[in-house]
């Protein structure tokens, strides 16, 4: 296998795991702790639950974000950034950008200044309105691997550069 096929094997294991979790996240456990009798009981779980799962997207992001920089080094691709026909790859960009921010930014900086006090003002409408953000970032997540799938394949908007 040469470097580039590696490098695609890893980024897409990379999307698999880090996307994949956060669809979880999204359709499975934030609906299961919406139901839950006590929202601030769900919220301290959450809370855990998010601290570990961060940690496991924090490796993933960095792996796509490498192999996907090492790739369009290794294809010098960079002139597709100029192209709107290539609009997937300024969306994979963009998106990874907004989860390493969240995830290597905002989300320690809540965690640290996380009061536990606060937990006890959690209500259902907490949880739907994190799920709705969640909810918007998984769309734009597959509508970005969608059109990078297709894309890579040939299945190109028409058009020229920037």
């Amino acid at each position: 296998m040469d470097d580039f096929a590696f490098a695609r094997v890893l980024h897409v294991l990379g999307v698999v795991l880090w996307i994949g979790g956060v669809a979880m996240v999204t359709l499975v456990l934030l609906p299961a702790l919406k139901r839950l009798s006590s929202p601030a009981e769900a919220m301290v779980f959450f809370t855990d639950f998010r601290r570990r799962f961060a940690a496991q997207a924090r490796y993933t992001t960095l792996l796509v974000g490498l192999s996907g920089f090492y790739m369009t080094y290794i294809l010098n691709a960079w002139h597709r950034f100029t192209q709107w026909q290539y609009w997937w790859m300024h969306a994979m960009v963009l998106i990874w950008l907004l989860f390493t921010v969240m995830l290597f930014v905002f989300e320690p900086r809540s965690r640290r200044q996380s009061n536990p006090a606060s937990q006890q003002n959690i209500t259902v409408q907490t949880f739907a309105e994190i799920q709705r953000k969640h909810l918007i970032l998984l769309i734009l997540s597959l509508l970005t691997i969608a059109g990078a799938v297709a894309g890579s394949h040939g299945w190109l908007i028409p058009g020229g550069g920037l």
